[in-house]
């Protein structure tokens, strides 16, 4: 069975593709590598010891859509490219409109006229937008609260307003929590190109003295030490749940969303804590103002994806900083 990944060079793609091919997948991947690297190419298959098809290109390119599922028999889609920076979106909201819905629709108009009916999109907890109990439940409304939640958000409906206009596609919405951590192996993991937007990056920098200090937005929120709470999640995890959604689309048709998180909540403080004790280093931080578009608190409650998927993390908070940090020694080595 072959699945195309999209963006899957990147952070969750590449860890996807690993997983995919380890549990016997063929895949085909396309990156156009705006926040990513193609050594990754080269690792993926370090890793699995299998070989797959790479192009590089964007997916709004209709025409090399057309060739990749000329060239392959693709059977289903997992389409993780996109951005993903909330802050960013908030300043430039035209940028993330305009990149992550054509890429969605590019892909969906190419899947329906070769008649490819099977996908997984990668969507995001910002959806819930800001929650108005916790742990978050796939019932729960959706508003986001940025640009970037509200992208995925329209691409939800998107993807339900297809499933309604033809009961054949199946469709898996997964809606990730916060992802940290790299694969065991040291080989990939978070390493964008440019300064991090994402908390476990920008920690790993300052240990491994690329950057000098973290900055904390707001210790003002309404938590146990005033800092944003998060539901972070191993990336590994993460991955597998993929793998889940991958076995339930091929199986039946439908149109369903499912929360990928651990159900715990962890502060910034924790996971500075965390990663200073398990790792032996100091990270100096200083508290700066909230960032626009950010909530108090957020994490989920898992249980239907284990009803659904047969699925639920198993990797600690310990884990997941232990496995960044071994991550970027190796790669300085």
């Amino acid at each position: 069975m072959q699945i195309l990944v999209t963006g899957g060079c990147g952070f969750i793609g590449s860890h996807t593709s690993v997983e995919l091919l380890n549990k016997g997948y063929d895949i085909v991947i396309i990156d156009n590598l705006s926040n990513s690297k193609k050594e990754v190419i080269e690792s993926i298959k370090t890793i699995t010891k299998k070989d797959f098809k790479f192009y590089e290109g964007d997916v709004k390119d209709t025409e090399l859509l057309k060739k990749i599922f000329t060239e392959n028999k693709i059977d289903a889609v997992i389409h993780f490219a996109g951005f993903k920076a909330v802050g960013e979106s908030v300043q430039n909201p035209l940028m993330y409109y305009r990149n992550n819905i054509d890429s969605t629709l590019s892909l969906l108009e190419i899947m329906k006229e070769v008649k490819c009916k099977k996908i997984v999109f990668s969507s995001s907890a910002t959806v819930y937008g800001n929650p108005q109990s916790l742990p978050i439940k796939e019932t729960f409304p959706l508003s986001a609260a940025n640009p970037y939640g509200n992208s995925k958000l329209i691409i939800e409906n998107i993807l339900k307003d297809l499933y309604v206009s033809d009961n054949e596609w199946s469709i898996a919405i997964l809606r990730y929590f916060n992802p940290i951590g790299a694969h065991e192996s040291g080989i990939i993991g978070e390493n964008p190109n440019d300064i991090p937007n994402n908390l476990l990056p920008y920690i790993v920098k300052i240990a491994s003295g690329e950057l000098k200090e973290l900055n904390i937005f707001g210790n003002d929120y309404n938590t146990k030490d005033g800092t944003g709470v998060r539901d972070y999640i191993h990336v590994v995890d993460l991955s597998l749940g993929h793998i889940q959604a991958i076995k339930k689309i091929i199986n039946e048709t439908g149109c369903d969303a499912y929360n990928l998180g651990t159900g715990h909540g962890y502060s910034v403080l924790d996971i500075v804590n965390t990663f200073e004790k398990v790792n032996n280093v100091k990270i100096p931080y200083k508290i700066v103002d909230r960032r626009p578009g950010d909530i108090a608190a957020c994490y989920a409650d898992p249980s239907y994806a284990f009803e659904k998927l047969n699925w639920k993390a198993t990797k600690t908070i310990e884990d997941m900083c232990k496995d960044s940090y071994n991550f970027i020694k190796n790669k300085n080595k």
